[in-house]
């Protein structure tokens, strides 16, 4: 009758030491359990094959370009299928001037160099002592500015936008300006972050003190100072003028270019102290389901195959002490009929956290009993959480009037379950016609496909355009090492290739997808070539033309040209990641991408290559003096 085998009833002291153990990870992430890699694989081909089969059978293959220049850069099979060189230097870089070539190379050379990278801040504060302001400014703005900043405001950033545009490339805007806080400030406020969140009990003091140690190894480890891409603030003032900030960056978009985006951080707009916990709360929540799901012999699947089977969880419920009617308020989640509710139905109940509290309880393992999941979850923190989505819903709005999509960034993992559940909100009113706010998916981390998965279930069981960007993750050696000192298991795949073939595997399941109901929309924000070409390759293979515009490709300002000039003049939705703000403002920016990025510019021996070449070229047939015409 039910769609879960019944198991013999568990006691409180095995429920408790199983809890125990699901609880050990000490960190805020989900912790679902995998099943093995080849199941997971052979799950994702049975899947592949039906989503090409299927698309297949109601979609055309791509017809030539017909423009003489998308000739020069597509190579179309008899079959019609698309490839684009990415070899052809003087096609990648027409859009740049011998000068900024000769930028180009030497500034990504430099920033190949350890030395540099680490010491970034040090020396920009010795060249400022040597220089002064004023040279130090104008020797920033011809190199490290110059190449990675497209300008100081939304005025003087609208050439390089248009030259851009006129060949084939984006814009998605991000104003960059973060704010430095001094190294005691940050841990204090780290600290308090995590009493705040974690309470009394639930956690314990050893594991708040132990990550404000580890927090010690946020902020890129830079020594002095901290360069904030979180936003830390007192007020609400600060979270409203933020969001003014990025009402103007929105309409910037819409003068400078159709069809833009515009990127917002979600710190910026409510307290990190509050951001941080909502998420305690919505992984608490998220791990009480393993539980319930592992005591009804649903241990060790993928967390869209767990259910939970009512009437065994009513019995249950019971036997840890709670009088709350779960059978009664879950069964209309999937109907009577099916006696069972999944992950997507348990989440939905923290939508009504405030009309059923009574209902929401996770045990306590210190006091071996139950207690309520918002039991440091005031009053005054639900009308905060409120004021958040008040602000984001502002921004939407504002990116819906003036026809550009909202970007809404990846931050820390211990904010990130709030983020993603903000974004959700957001999408469920947005994003019913068409995508209008993508949410950011970081695929170095082991549960990005299962967040990736969950994500696309909803959408489709609440009837909603699914909208995302893939990225690979930029705190990956800091994530690491904060890990392996409060010896939790490491969140991030194994290495570079494991992050490679999860990124792989979160796309197929999104362009599969798209293929299917044409409804969703991804951003690949990489600049791995590979990867890339895997896209292209997906896309030939479910029919998926360029001008559907629904896969999108994203590099950095400054980084990666001759993959994205080459995507955008073969007729490619592609975009420039594109940072603005005062020089004094943005060196903060400058400082944390060199760090993210180090591995990526150690490894840009082909760019750099490509780029010499180009200049020897114009030398040589007398081209020097080259200017982009558009």
């Amino acid at each position: 009758m039910f769609c879960v085998k019944t198991v013999p009833a568990p006691t409180w002291a095995n429920a408790v030491n199983h809890f125990r153990r699901l609880l050990s990870n000490r960190r805020l992430r989900s912790i679902v359990t995998s099943s093995s890699t080849n199941r997971s694989e052979k799950a994702d081909h049975a899947r592949t094959r039906s989503g090409v089969q299927r698309a297949s059978a109601r979609l055309q293959s791509p017809g030539e370009c017909g423009r003489a220049e998308r000739d020069r850069t597509i190579s179309s099979s008899a079959a019609n299928k698309f490839s684009v060189d990415f070899e052809r230097g003087q096609e990648a870089y027409r859009s740049k001037d011998s000068l900024e070539l000769l930028r180009s190379l030497v500034v990504l050379k430099l920033c190949s160099y350890d030395f540099l990278v680490d010491n970034n801040k040090e020396i920009m504060d010795l060249s400022k002592k040597i220089l002064g302001q004023k040279v130090f400014d104008q020797f920033i703005k011809m190199t490290f500015y110059g190449q990675f900043v497209a300008g100081e405001d939304h005025i003087s950033i609208k050439p390089l936008i248009q030259k851009n545009q006129a060949f084939g490339v984006g814009s998605v805007l991000d104003y960059s300006v973060e704010e430095d806080i001094s190294q005691n400030e940050a841990h204090q406020k780290e600290m308090d972050s995590f009493i705040s969140a974690s309470g009394n009990e639930s956690i314990g003091k050893d594991y708040r003190e132990k990550n404000y140690e580890a927090g010690k190894q946020l902020g890129d480890s830079q020594d002095e100072m901290i360069g904030a891409c979180t936003y830390f603030h007192a007020d609400e003032a600060k979270c409203d003028h933020h969001m003014e900030t990025f009402m103007k960056c929105i309409k910037s978009s819409s003068e400078s270019s159709m069809n833009g985006f515009s990127a917002i951080k979600m710190t910026a707009l409510g307290r990190p102290q509050l951001l941080l916990q909502f998420s305690e709360v919505l992984v608490k929540w998220q791990r009480f389901f393993t539980f319930l799901a592992s005591q009804q012999g649903r241990d060790g699947m993928e967390a869209l195959e767990q259910k939970l089977e009512l009437t065994q969880l009513q019995e249950l419920m019971i036997r840890l002490g709670t009088k709350a009617d779960f059978q009664d308020c879950l069964s209309g989640k999937k109907g009577e009929s099916t006696g069972c509710i999944d992950i997507l139905d348990w989440m939905s109940l923290i939508d009504d956290r405030v009309r059923i509290p009574d209902l929401l309880f996770v045990p306590n393992i210190k006091l071996g009993e139950l207690e309520p999941l918002l039991k440091n979850f005031t009053a005054e923190d639900e009308n905060q959480l409120k004021r958040t989505l008040q602000r984001l819903d502002v921004l939407a709005k504002c990116a819906l009037e003036n026809g550009v999509r909202l970007m809404v960034d990846a931050e820390q993992t211990y904010f990130q379950p709030a983020i993603s559940k903000l974004t959700l909100d957001l999408q469920r009113i947005y994003n019913r016609e068409k995508p209008i706010v993508f949410n950011t998916y970081q695929c170095y981390l082991k549960e990005a496909y299962k967040n990736v998965t969950m994500d696309i279930e909803l959408s489709k069981k609440e009837g909603w355009c699914f909208a995302a960007k893939l990225v690979r993750g930029a705190y990956m050696y800091q994530e690491r090492e904060r890990a392996m000192e409060l010896q939790y298991e490491d969140p991030i795949n194994l290495d570079y290739e494991s992050t490679s073939r999860m990124y792989h595997r979160c796309l197929r399941y999104v362009l599969d997808e798209i293929a299917l109901n044409r409804k969703a929309n991804v951003m690949v924000a990489s600049h791995n070539e590979d990867t890339i070409k895997h896209t292209l390759i997906r896309m030939n293979e479910l029919g998926l033309l360029p001008t559907e515009n629904k896969v999108f490709f994203g590099q950095l300002l400054g980084m990666c040209d001759q993959i994205s000039f080459p995507l955008g003049q073969a007729g490619f939705s592609v975009y420039k990641y594109v940072p603005y703000g005062p020089v004094s403002e943005v060196m903060p920016y400058l400082s944390r991408r060199a760090q993210e990025n180090r591995g990526f510019m150690k490894g840009a021996q082909k760019e750099r290559e490509l780029l010499w070449k180009e200049l020897k070229r114009r030398l040589l047939s007398g081209e020097l003096l080259y200017t982009p015409v558009y």
